[in-house]
């Protein structure tokens, strides 16, 4: 447990003295402005508030996926709100890994921690007095109260619950305390934990996704904490303090949080706040339908990022998998996504993600970014990088570095790649160094290494010296029937060595024209030398 800050604890005492005035503590609770209630009128806003305690991964990416669609579709805002309460689980640099791997993907919040906007601080600890205010008003009308169970007292609950086969529930214990036992208490221990009473039949509500849903929590739960002995709260206050004051009109989070939503609505009634629509999306699952595990290193965005897939590929298959769209079909972009996007078609099934098609998905995303001038010059640029990086001292002609070479590269091998990095990989290492090849790796192919060698020079010292791949195919398959006994595989196979090194890769016609005459000329010429 956090040490108590003195100002918490000196707040946390103010709280339950009887008689103070809500001002007091800060600005007054209440009905936010119309431009930000959720009134049926109002704009859209809605919020992904993941917590720090992690970096961003695909299920909190198709999370905040939905959101920001949803908000962009309705001309609304899309708010990052960083739920930082549990400080003992936060990991160093998890909050600007949220924010750098929205705006990565494409989808940059409208409002967040660094931005800022009209409803911050977007940090959940940089809000306790707001949470404070609402616990005031809670112990105010007798619908929370504070509870001085120690933590050896709860885990013993828990155990014989657990013992008896029984869900383990707090027991309300501390609810019946008189004023004269509370005051007592607090003489001893001035900063208790605050819980709600969860008294009476929780309202029904039509969630957006599940319909509608009435959770009896009062029957199955015990009283949560709502506000711990440190000043934080938990995620049942903070989210509905946070909705109501950032006049968040939707939530569209996890089905996970669908059974606590009663418990909310508890809140937003006790509190007297109108509560937003809310629309609870169906888990993305792995395709054997086990759960997408934070200890996969493979989920989260970064190492995506890292291995060269593209965001738009990420969004297009984490949609592609689940619902939400008149039907379901591969290389969509953002603006399509936004404009094909209907709530109402949400189903209940979770979404099964396979990875193993996200190649495919990448492919297609990247022809479409080569098939753009704009975009096929930043490709260049970032190919320049990596051959650099990949081959550096190797590179024994830098001339391979000049961006009309590398953008001829691009534009023949698209299609035929998944990723930009796919062109450092060895089997495409022939396009930026040269191969060390021995006569005698070619002699092993055929006695005719000489012949093949010199009618090639031929072909490419000829008046059609810029052949383009069709061109060359009929004049290599004419050279080939021009050599008696030997087979135009064999041919193509002696090729391929003398200008890569590798026994496979692409077709010989389109190695010749990445090349370009030039560089051919130098490897067939380095053939008869050696």
């Amino acid at each position: 447990m956090c040490a108590i800050p003195p100002h918490m604890a000196v707040l946390v005492k103010r709280l339950l003295q009887p008689g103070r005035h809500l001002a007091a503590l800060g600005r007054p609770l209440g009905r936010r402005e119309a431009s930000l209630s959720s009134d049926p009128g109002a704009a859209v806003r809605v919020r992904f508030a993941p917590s720090p305690t992690g970096f961003l991964h695909l299920g909190g990416l198709r999370t905040a996926l939905y959101n920001y669609i949803f908000a962009k579709k309705h001309g609304g805002s899309f708010i990052l709100r960083l739920e930082d309460t549990d400080q003992t689980r936060l990991v160093p640099g998890a909050a600007e890994n949220i924010e750098a791997m929205l705006e990565w993907a494409g989808i940059p919040p409208d409002e967040s921690p660094r931005r800022g906007g009209p409803a911050g601080p977007y940090l959940q600890s940089q809000r306790l007095a707001l949470y404070a205010q609402a616990t005031k008003a809670l112990l105010k009308s007798g619908a929370a109260y504070p509870c001085f169970c120690s933590p050896q007292r709860l885990e013993l609950l828990k155990r014989e619950a657990l013992r008896n086969h029984q869900t383990p529930r707090y027991d309300n214990r501390c609810r019946t305390l008189s004023q004269a036992q509370v005051a007592q208490k607090l003489a001893k221990e001035p900063t208790p934990a605050i819980r709600f009473r969860l008294e009476g039949e929780a309202p029904a509500f039509q969630d957006l996704v599940y319909g509608w849903n009435r959770h009896e929590v009062a029957s199955v739960e015990g009283d949560p904490v709502i506000l711990k002995s440190d000043g934080f709260p938990t995620y049942h206050l903070a989210c509905v303090v946070d909705d109501h004051h950032m006049g968040v009109s939707h939530v569209l989070r996890g089905s996970e949080w669908l059974v606590s939503t009663s418990k909310h609505l508890l809140l937003y009634q006790a509190l007297g706040w109108q509560p937003p629509r809310f629309a609870h999306l169906p888990l993305l699952l792995n395709k054997d339908g086990s759960k997408l595990s934070k200890r996969q290193g493979d989920i989260f965005l970064e190492h995506f990022a890292a291995s060269g897939f593209l965001p738009d590929a990420l969004l297009d298959i984490i949609t592609n998998c689940g619902s939400g769209f008149a039907e379901n079909q591969m290389g969509r972009t953002l603006p399509e996504l936004i404009t094909q996007f209907d709530l109402t078609r949400i189903t209940c099934h979770s979404a099964l993600l396979d990875l193993e098609k996200l190649p495919e998905f990448n492919r297609l995303h990247l022809r479409r970014l080569v098939s753009n001038e704009t975009e096929r010059r930043q490709l260049v640029g970032k190919l320049q990088a990596l051959v650099e990086e990949a081959f550096g001292s190797q590179l024994q002609d830098r001339h391979v570095l000049d961006p009309a070479y590398v953008e001829r590269i691009v534009l023949l091998r698209q299609g035929h790649i998944s990723r930009l990095q796919d062109l450092v990989s060895p089997v495409h290492s022939y396009l930026w160094t040269r191969p060390a090849v021995g006569r005698a790796q070619l002699g092993a192919i055929s006695e005719k290494v000489e012949v093949i060698a010199k009618r090639v020079l031929g072909l490419l010292e000829g008046p059609g010296t810029n052949l383009t791949q069709d061109v060359l195919n009929r004049e290599l398959k004419k050279l080939s029937e021009g050599l008696e006994g030997t087979k135009h595989s064999h041919v193509m196979k002696l090729l391929r060595m003398a200008l890569s090194g590798q026994l496979q890769g692409p077709p010989v016609a389109e190695m010749m024209v990445s090349l370009g005459p030039e560089e051919v000329r130098e490897r067939i010429q380095k053939v008869l030398t050696t």
